[in-house]
């Protein structure tokens, strides 16, 4: 069977608006934030979801319960968290964006690196696949995990996903979706 998957980015926070990279420090959503996560429902209410994942970072958990809670159950898990920048988290966006593609299989000092967060959510779509086969799911997260699903499964490097993210393109989308096999 195949399990789908929805992938939500969470709103907009105050770290976002200051250009600062979160990493694992957990920041709040901004007042846009909080209206982007109520406005998706509207935009996505005509499809089906059997569960909602989401980041355990405060800024995923919120964006879910806003757009999510008393519709379809919300399930936190840290396999969804950000990249850890060690150092660099909570830092200037001009500080942490340029280098990241050179922390693919190298770790972030005191972090992780892309690898290890493919790591992790590769566990996550084990987790998935013995959990929830058939299933359609939501996820709500971060970049890092939406880029290791782009390398895991549309099996794109990561120097393509670092490209085609839609961060870089200005294509943001209300979801992006995925499939298990």
């Amino acid at each position: 069977m195949v399990t789908k998957i929805t992938y939500f980015v969470h709103g907009t926070t105050t770290d976002n608006e200051q250009e600062i990279s979160s990493g694992w420090f957990d920041v709040d959503l901004s007042e846009l934030g909080v209206q982007q996560s109520v406005e998706l429902w509207d935009k996505i209410k005509d499809k089906h979801f059997d569960v909602v994942f989401c980041s355990d970072l405060k800024r995923a958990v919120h964006s879910a319960e806003l757009t999510f809670k008393d519709k379809v159950k919300i399930i936190p898990d840290k396999r969804l968290r950000e990249c850890n920048y060690g150092k660099y988290n909570a830092q200037p966006s001009e500080i942490v964006e340029p280098p990241q593609e050179q922390y693919v299989t190298r770790r972030f000092p005191d972090g992780e690196s892309y690898e290890d967060v493919k790591m992790r959510i590769s566990d996550f779509l084990d987790f998935l696949k013995k959990n929830y086969d058939g299933k359609s799911v939501a996820i709500v997260a971060h970049k890092a995990p939406q880029l290791a699903l782009d390398v895991l499964l549309k099996n794109k490097t990561w120097e393509q996903a670092f490209a085609d993210d839609w961060r870089k393109t200005k294509a943001w989308q209300p979801g992006w979706d995925y499939t298990l096999e």
